[in-house]
């Protein structure tokens, strides 16, 4: 079993001095930073020497094709990247895995490895049960990480019976089945002892948001008794969490028809009551300029849209896009009432969110208390000096 690309490492130095940063945890080297890159193949292994003296201070693998030149695997100059180091990174972050969800029986949708926060750079694999979906993260992470051995290692390791291949490159986007039966890509799991499901190859993401798990229960206590509504509510994840809790009614609205039917049927699933919930299919922006029009309020609304900034050029607009959604959300949010907003950008930062936010509510003459700012779950760590890869913000507030 060989967990990575097998060939020969070759070395590749620092332009300039980048050692504390690289120490400190960051896993990243730019093209820019580099005084050379030779000619090899994406996913090439590589040693990492310093700028002045020529000393080894890393070891990861090349992509010579895109921005991150070097994805950084080990500072330690003890350890050779080879099948050995692979499986006892793996197995750390599996065993982090178990303390934080065995026995499984609560939850057992979870983020298993997380890439560079589980020092694996460019690798994901998710699971629901006992199927996982791996996603790798480029061209360079497609040739270094051995998929099909991985979903071996899974198989004898976590009781896989399915798994799932997922690439982030130009070449290969989307979802196939390598191991196992792939007939039936719908599985049902719990996360916090509700039900749900996930479609492994048509489902957003790896099927479904695993990364909102706490800030979906971060809503319960304020959802009881009150009329939420769900804006970009895909399958109704943050509806069923409400709708547990004790809310009145919960509509949840998106413009994907299949995503709103499986909202229905989680919402059963959990032995609600059907008529303590409805569905809009719709654009958000439409429907709540429409409903502030109409002076429609609810007592909790929630902004869980996809990223408006899935690159640095487009921060401007995305900016634009957050600042006219929490206008439009806060207007039809009722006076003490609760509005929830999330952003999954990395490219806009915490303050810069809480900035956005001050912005929209401004624009619609409210202002807000500030609850709780939560972001990713601890199934989804990411190293200290790597801010870009804290991605997801959630933000609580009540209006006045």
């Amino acid at each position: 079993m060989k967990l990575i690309k097998d060939s020969k490492p070759v070395k590749v130095q620092l332009s300039r001095n980048l050692v504390k940063t690289i120490k400190q945890g960051h896993a990243w080297v730019y093209a820019d930073a580099l005084r050379q890159m030779p000619e090899v193949e994406p996913g090439t292994p590589a040693i990492l020497l310093d700028n002045r003296g020529g000393r080894e201070i890393a070891k990861g693998f090349l992509d010579p094709t895109g921005p991150i030149a070097l994805r950084i695997c080990t500072t330690n100059p003890g350890v050779s990247l080879n099948h050995t180091w692979a499986k006892m990174t793996m197995q750390q972050a599996i065993q982090q895995r178990k303390l934080l969800f065995s026995p499984f029986t609560d939850t057992n949708a979870y983020r298993l490895f997380n890439g560079e926060g589980d020092g694996l750079p460019g690798l994901v694999c998710d699971i629901y049960d006992h199927s996982a979906v791996v996603v790798t993260d480029g061209t360079a992470p497609d040739h270094f990480w051995q998929v099909d051995q991985i979903a071996n290692l899974l198989q004898e390791t976590l009781d896989i019976t399915q798994v799932f291949y997922k690439s982030r490159s130009d070449h290969l986007n989307q979802t196939v089945p390598i191991l196992g039966d792939s007939s039936e890509p719908l599985v049902f799991f719990k996360e916090n002892n509700l039900t749900f499901t996930a479609n492994l190859i048509e489902g957003q993401k790896t099927g479904f948001f695993l990364d909102q798990r706490d800030n979906r229960a971060a809503i319960q206590p304020y959802s009881s008794g009150k009329t939420v509504l769900n804006v970009f509510g895909y399958t109704g994840g943050f509806s069923v969490y409400a709708g547990k809790s004790g809310a009145e009614h919960v509509t949840t609205l998106d413009l994907a028809a299949p995503a709103l039917k499986a909202a229905c049927n989680h919402w059963e699933y959990n032995h609600l009551p059907v008529e303590r919930h409805t569905t809009i299919n719709s654009d958000a922006f439409k429907f709540l300029s429409q409903a502030s029009q109409a002076q429609e309020q609810w007592e909790m609304v929630i902004l869980d849209p996809p990223s408006f900034a899935p690159s640095e050029a487009s921060v401007p607009q995305a900016e634009t896009a957050y600042t006219r959604l929490i206008s439009l959300g806060s207007r039809v949010t009722a006076p003490k009432g609760i509005l929830a907003a999330a952003s999954c950008s990395s490219h806009i930062h915490q303050p810069q969110f809480l900035k956005l936010i001050e912005n929209g509510l401004s624009a619609s003459r409210r202002s807000g208390i500030l609850l709780g700012v939560y972001g990713q779950p601890n199934d989804h760590p990411a190293p200290l000096v790597m801010p870009e890869l804290r991605y997801l913000k959630f933000v609580l507030l009540q209006l006045d």
